[in-house]
């Protein structure tokens, strides 16, 4: 059973249930508010995401944080373009869920999706793979919201990179949750970008 049937289940056995989604559709009706002041306050300039109804700003990164997103990066945008693959996007891509808004460290869209993007354009849809690179005040959400939320708007694969274990937590997306393939110290293949084989110690070097 899925996160999200297992949500449904729990609240159909409450008596009360029309009570409770009355009082969320009002609260979902304020966090809309705050969402497009939110709209409103960000610019190139702010690394910020909207997350269930709170602003959350992004402080400085550390060195191997920023490091190893420029080596992934590099890596995949290099292949993706050689190959005619779609894009890459680092850093500042906002992809705009049914209630959130996430700047990921790296995500890629697949030919098919990125065909109908504009140059001018600031909100993007959920892409076919997802890359956080954790740290201390991020993690809690890459493994919790961010992991669910993904999922749930059709997330293909998301990684989990580990500066600190300098490993790679590989998922995909099976009915609806994301099964982990492999935690990668070295090399492994992608379900998403065609032909692309990893080489995990690359990354951290």
């Amino acid at each position: 059973m899925s996160h999200t049937e297992t949500l449904v289940k729990k609240l159909k056995a409450e008596p009360n249930v029309a009570l409770i989604i009355e009082r969320v559709q009002r609260e979902l009706q304020d966090e809309k508010k705050k969402r497009q002041a939110f709209y409103d306050l960000i610019h190139e300039d702010i690394k910020a995401e909207f997350i269930n109804g709170e602003i959350i700003m992004h402080s400085p990164t550390m060195r191997k944080h920023w490091r190893a997103s420029m080596n992934l990066s590099r890596l995949l945008s290099n292949y993706v373009v050689e190959h005619d693959l779609g894009e890459i996007g680092v850093e500042k891509v906002m992809l705009n869920f049914t209630r959130n808004d996430y700047e990921p460290d790296i995500v890629y869209f697949s030919k098919d999706k990125a065909k109908d993007f504009y140059e001018e354009q600031l909100l993007f849809p959920a892409p076919d793979l997802v890359i956080e690179i954790l740290s201390e005040s991020t993690k809690k959400r890459d493994r919790g919201i961010k992991f669910v939320d993904y999922a749930a708007h059709g997330v293909y694969e998301y990684w989990i990179v580990d500066t600190s274990k300098k490993s790679i937590e590989q998922y995909v997306l099976r009915n609806g949750e994301y099964y982990i393939l492999g935690n990668h110290q070295g090399k492994f293949k992608t379900d998403t970008i065609k032909g692309l084989e990893i080489d995990a110690k690359l990354i951290f070097e």
